[in-house]
């Protein structure tokens, strides 16, 4: 996936400090939220954590994609596939009344937006020039339930937003393709009878 999950973190960052939180001196980290990363917090802190990576199937394109130069198709591409990225994002404070409301204004905040703010892509999200859909405390899959991914990190239930943003990846898969076709030949009891098409004609 090159950095393209790295590009989604920093779209995050940035959405989560420059919209969200703006006027706010909160830090934004990306790490599990531990029992023992916790306890080294000494700040206000919103963490957005990784914890599910998937391809989103239902944005899935079949066939092939043509590149033109000139007028003429060059090559054929794979179309992007998109992988749904979701991240668990929590409040840290010393008060459950501030997390509470810091989690109110992200909240707001990612509904504010459908996407990603084209603004904030960078990279090979950028160069794609496609939406990166954006989803926010939406019910989770059947086969996945917040309080599983809590024991799985070993802490204690906390009250967070689950943001899944629906990135496109280009698999990068690009063949070459053959020189058009100037004419066809036709056979006809032995014999062959060639036709070739006028310029711009059929």
């Amino acid at each position: 996936m090159g950095s393209v999950i790295h590009e989604v973190d920093e779209a995050l960052r940035r959405l989560v400090r420059d919209d969200a939180l703006r006027g706010t001196d909160v830090e934004v980290a990306f790490d599990a939220p531990t029992k023992d990363w916790a306890a080294r917090r000494n700040a206000p802190t919103v963490d957005v954590y990784l914890y599910d990576i998937r391809e989103d199937v239902r944005r899935r394109q079949r066939g092939l994609l043509n590149d033109y130069e000139r007028g003429r198709v060059v090559s054929r591409r794979l179309p992007p596939r998109h992988v749904k990225l979701s991240y668990l994002v929590t409040a840290w404070t010393q008060r459950p009344e501030d997390e509470h409301r810091l989690l109110s204004e992200l909240l707001l905040g990612f509904l504010r937006h459908e996407a990603v703010p084209p603004v904030l892509l960078t990279g090979a999200l950028a160069a794609l020039e496609l939406p990166v859909p954006l989803a926010v405390a939406s019910p989770p899959p059947e086969d996945r339930a917040f309080a599983d991914v809590w024991t799985a990190l070993g802490g204690e239930l906390k009250p967070s937003l689950d943001v899944v943003v629906s990135a496109p990846v280009d698999p990068g898969r690009v063949m070459p393709a053959g020189p058009p076709a100037t004419g066809v030949r036709l056979a006809m009891g032995g014999d062959s009878v060639a036709h070739r098409a006028a310029p711009g004609r059929p």
